[in-house]
């Protein structure tokens, strides 16, 4: 390893942050870039698990880690000790910062997993989660900032500034980071939780970019002044999960700046967005196409679709992950061509028209039913604050379609909410069982894990029929 510290400690001194310990940036990055040296011999790089709670640490020990050159994983602090298992399975990690041993108590048995190339400073960034099978989406550099050029192009900006919300260790806070430290923009981070409580107006929100996921949002929009600061901001990214028609028609009275965008970890944040001005113009899609890269629809057969025919979405980009780690050769790669498990069109305007996940189909009767429409059209009932659309086992249909669904207020009944759908829906995709809950599972990013609901369901529709 040599000692030259690479420009990224350079751009400390004009990078702006704020947040609690701001000011001790630059002394951290120091702290840990020392630690890292000690631990380098000339047959090792170490590698690094970041799992720092305060925002500062997470962003010192990423600088320090990419200037030494060392492979670093971004993790969640608030994994448990299952998923843990799984991270150290894979990982084998040389250090850990952040996460403390008595939290892990994890088993760490070396073993011969390698990146392909020593002394590159890979930068995994973890997906997965929600389904429990945690995966890092292997990165660089150049893949991270081929996503941060797309996305100043398409906004037509110079320097970006963002209010962060979102955790750092998830692609779409870490990206934010990103896209201020390369562009010479400020980085506001604050907790989501205490947002009601800090002096907003301290921020010219006109400046800067906040990215949300459509439960934050909905928070938001649930206080007047939350909701008046919000309609400020320069731009609102809204991603993660799809959003329901009653928080966008929400947004679009108070004038807020949407802008809806279809990304993943995968292809470092978003590869598409719609833009403000269009969303305010009552479009409802993903926006069109970043300009490092390019959305493709295929069929099963893998022939090249036409504007409006619906398939499955491919993606070429310049911010495409290496792959999987371990990056082994011939598994688990990302090609060129990236098939997504999503389902879509693009319309003759070139906008981006998601219709849902192919591992979410539902075939019921030999029809297949994507759960995000059924969703959309439950939600714009408005009787009801959160809904999730599964297809369970049954011997007639194959599977039937089934809605688990937050009630907004207790009088409402199920065959109201029945009544408002067949004029939207067609007979097959009305659910054929429905089930009240208090609260659904969602990850931080709004994420829901649908194999669990669907066991949820089947057991509550076993237990009635006894």
């Amino acid at each position: 390893m040599t000692n030259d510290k690479q420009p990224e400690m350079e751009r400390l001194k004009s990078f702006s942050l704020v947040c609690d310990r701001s000011d001790k940036l630059a002394q951290l990055t120091e702290q840990f870039y020392s630690e890292l040296i000690k631990l380098f011999d000339c047959q090792t790089t170490p590698k690094v698990i970041l799992a720092e709670r305060e925002p500062v640490r997470f962003l010192a020990g990423f600088i320090a880690a990419y200037t030494a050159k060392c492979p670093v994983f971004l993790c969640n602090p608030n994994w448990a000790k299952q998923e843990w298992q799984q991270v150290f399975d894979v990982v084998q990690p040389d250090i850990i910062w952040g996460a403390s041993h008595n939290e892990l108590i994890i088993h760490n048995n070396k073993s011969n997993y390698q990146l392909p190339i020593t002394n590159y400073p890979y930068i995994m960034i973890p997906t997965g989660g929600s389904s429990g099978n945690i995966k890092f989406a292997v990165h660089t550099w150049e893949t991270l900032t081929a996503s941060v050029r797309g996305f100043t192009e398409y906004f037509q900006l110079q320097t970006v500034n963002s209010f962060c919300v979102l955790p750092l260790y998830h692609v779409s806070g870490f990206m934010q980071f990103m896209r201020c430290f390369t562009t010479g923009g400020e980085l506001v981070i604050s907790p989501f939780k205490e947002l009601e409580s800090r002096q907003l107006d301290q921020l010219v929100a006109a400046d800067f970019f906040i990215s949300l996921v459509p439960t934050q949002l909905q928070s938001l929009l649930q206080n007047s002044n939350l909701t008046a600061w919000l309609s400020q901001f320069q731009t609102v990214l809204l991603g993660g999960a799809p959003a329901w028609d009653e928080i966008l028609e929400k947004a679009r009275y108070y004038q807020i700046k949407l802008a809806p965008t279809y990304g993943m970890t995968e292809t470092a944040s978003q590869i598409a967005t719609l833009k403000p001005d269009d969303f305010i113009k009552r479009k409802v899609n993903s926006g069109q196409t970043l300009p490092h890269a390019k959305i493709i629809i295929s069929n099963e057969k893998g022939e090249y679709l036409k504007n409006n025919q619906t398939g499955n979405i491919i993606i070429q980009a310049e911010s495409l992950a290496l792959g999987y780690y371990p990056l082994i050769s011939n598994l688990q790669t990302i090609a060129s061509n990236f098939l997504t498990d999503d389902v879509g069109f693009i319309d003759n305007e070139g906008y981006l028209n998601i219709v849902g996940r192919k591992s979410d189909k539902i075939i019921t009767g030999g029809e297949n039913v994507y759960p995000t429409e059924i969703e959309s059209a439950i939600k714009a009932t408005a009787m009801v604050n959160d809904v999730c659309v599964v297809g369970i086992p049954d011997q007639y249909w194959g599977q039937a379609v089934t809605a688990i669904y937050v009630p907004k207020n207790s009088n409402h009944s199920v065959v109201e909410i029945q009544n408002l759908l067949r004029d939207k829906l067609s007979k097959f995709k009305l659910p054929k069982h429905w089930l009240a809950v208090e609260k659904l599972p969602r990850n931080s990013q709004g994420k829901i894990n649908r194999h669990q609901l669907q066991e949820i369901a089947l057991e509550n529709l076993n237990n009635s029929e006894k």
